[in-house]
């Protein structure tokens, strides 16, 4: 492996009971960069995650999932990392965002986790925030209403008929990322 080659990490917690919960848009744009390379998910050695090595826009890239819940995510990052010899700024985390509204999505490089747990796992396994993120929008809970149980609910009627756009926009952002750089890719997808 070269230091041109990029891991895409897509954050959200296993299992069918999760699969179509907010906290899991991370486990979707994943699956739809697989679709994009025409790879298929398999377990990797490390047994932490599941990976695909493929391209994607012409660049070398690891789809990379996670076998752990949320909240632990670092450990299996932190293998795919050492494992493909990435670096910190050859890393991209696809998440979801509470401070961003649902359909809108940031890139960005480096920061702190802003209370995201998997975000927080990551930065202590790889002893860095410097990595690329794709903060994509799941809006905040109304009324009064936990962000914990928000975050583990799928998402509204309304919001699934638009969710495969925004997941696809997604998508585009990393492969601009990729291709193109950060300054392009904010350019063209933060607003």
């Amino acid at each position: 492996m070269t230091l041109s080659t990029w891991l895409v990490v897509g954050l959200g917690n296993p299992g069918p009971g999760y699969a179509a919960t907010r906290h899991n848009v991370g486990y979707l744009v994943a699956d739809a960069l697989a679709a994009r390379v025409g790879g298929s998910w398999k377990k990797h050695k490390s047994g932490q995650a599941d990976a695909i090595e493929g391209r994607l826009a012409g660049e070398r890239v690891v789809l990379g999932r996670s076998r752990s819940f949320m909240n632990d995510s670092g450990g299996p990052v932190s293998a795919l990392v050492k494992f493909y010899d990435v670096e910190p700024d050859h890393l991209i985390v696809v998440h979801d965002e509470l401070d961003i509204d649902f359909g809108m999505l940031r890139v960005k490089f480096g920061g702190g986790d802003n209370g995201h747990n998997g975000l927080k796992s990551i930065r202590q396994s790889i002893g860095t925030g410097d990595f690329h993120r794709v903060r994509v929008g799941i809006g905040r809970p109304n009324g009064r209403q936990s962000v914990h149980d928000f975050v583990l609910k799928p998402y509204s009627t309304i919001e699934r008929k638009d969710l495969p756009t925004y997941v696809e926009e997604a998508g585009d952002a990393i492969e601009s990322l990729v291709t193109h750089g950060l300054e392009t890719t904010q350019g063209r997808f933060n607003r």
